[in-house]
């Protein structure tokens, strides 16, 4: 399927989120979701199914000062 990545366009064989991140090389990473604009939380990303035409991003915390 064709999902939006980052505002990238991506295809992916994954079924959810949590598979797409796998997928994608951030499986085990702490990151911040969201799915076509609204917040997912970590703990909904393994059954929150993907489409068609999603859009998905994923931000990684950034330290510094």
């Amino acid at each position: 399927m064709r999902i939006e990545v980052n505002g990238t366009p991506r295809d992916i064989a994954a079924a959810t989120v949590a598979d797409a991140l796998s997928e994608l090389g951030w499986g085990e990473a702490r990151v911040a979701t969201a799915l076509n604009g609204d917040f997912l939380p970590a703990a909904s990303r393994p059954m929150q199914a993907l489409r068609d035409g999603d859009r998905l991003e994923v931000l990684a915390p950034m330290q510094g000062g």
